[in-house]
């Protein structure tokens, strides 16, 4: 069973109060990278994993989609999500990725932001996600981009010139990272650019498109603590299809 922080007590008083939280998808900088990613979902079945407050899932609904599901392992989530939802057509559900079954052929879109580095086996999620599309159904996911998760300490050092620094550690050693973010030993699973990609790409996905998200001049402009995010990626973006 994956980690389940999200209903400890203070990481979750903590998560709550991050922007994206608290404005939803326009609080979410990548959100427009994101969303150019996405194919038209009017009439489509759409699975959303990791789904959170519900704030994509909501979203898919106001594009048009036919039925939305929404599935996170965290109970606070999904009580959360349902307060915030009142449609017949989406469903949420407290399930754990690592052991997901999803009917076969039964969604069009399977989305997910910033989870699926939570997941230890990836593999078969990817294959479990590749049984569930209808043929040319998309995978579209986001995850915290290897180079940031290989990080030794998840924050800026500087240099003897005061230069500000991103200390990448063991980044070809896959496996367990804990960090300390709102609680003590957050559990995330490190996989190399090349794992995630061959894996993609052995289960019989054919890739669309990858982005390494970096903010916009206007972007900065506006939220001047963005800048660092040009130093080194944080996120991860892939659209993937089942031909």
């Amino acid at each position: 069973m994956a980690q389940n922080i999200y209903d400890n007590p203070d990481f979750f008083a903590g998560y709550s109060q991050l922007p994206r939280q608290v404005q939803g998808l326009d609080g979410a900088p990548e959100w427009p990278a994101i969303r150019a990613l996405l194919p038209n979902v009017a009439d489509k079945r759409v699975a959303d994993l990791g789904c959170g407050f519900g704030w994509a899932t909501r979203w898919f609904r106001d594009q048009g989609a036919a039925t939305v599901l929404g599935l996170d392992l965290s109970k606070n989530m999904i009580q959360r999500a349902r307060a915030d939802t009142n449609d017949a057509a989406v469903t949420y559900r407290i399930t754990d990725l690592e052991t997901l079954e999803l009917p076969e052929s039964g969604f069009d879109l399977v989305y997910s932001a910033l989870t699926f580095h939570y997941v230890q086996d990836f593999e078969r999620l990817i294959r479990m996600i590749y049984a569930a599309l209808a043929h040319g159904g998309d995978l579209v996911f986001t995850i915290e981009h290897p180079i940031f998760m290989a990080a030794k300490h998840p924050h800026w050092t500087e240099d003897e010139d005061g230069r500000k620094t991103w200390p990448v550690n063991g980044y070809s050693i896959e496996g367990e990272r804990r960090t300390d973010w709102f609680a003590k030993g957050v559990l995330k699973h490190h996989r190399t650019l090349a794992t995630t990609i061959n894996t993609l790409i052995s289960t019989g996905f054919e890739l669309r498109r990858m982005e390494e998200f970096a903010p916009t001049a206007e972007q900065i402009a506006q939220i001047p603590d963005l800048a660092e995010e040009l130093e080194r990626p944080m996120i991860l973006l892939i659209s993937a299809y089942k031909n």
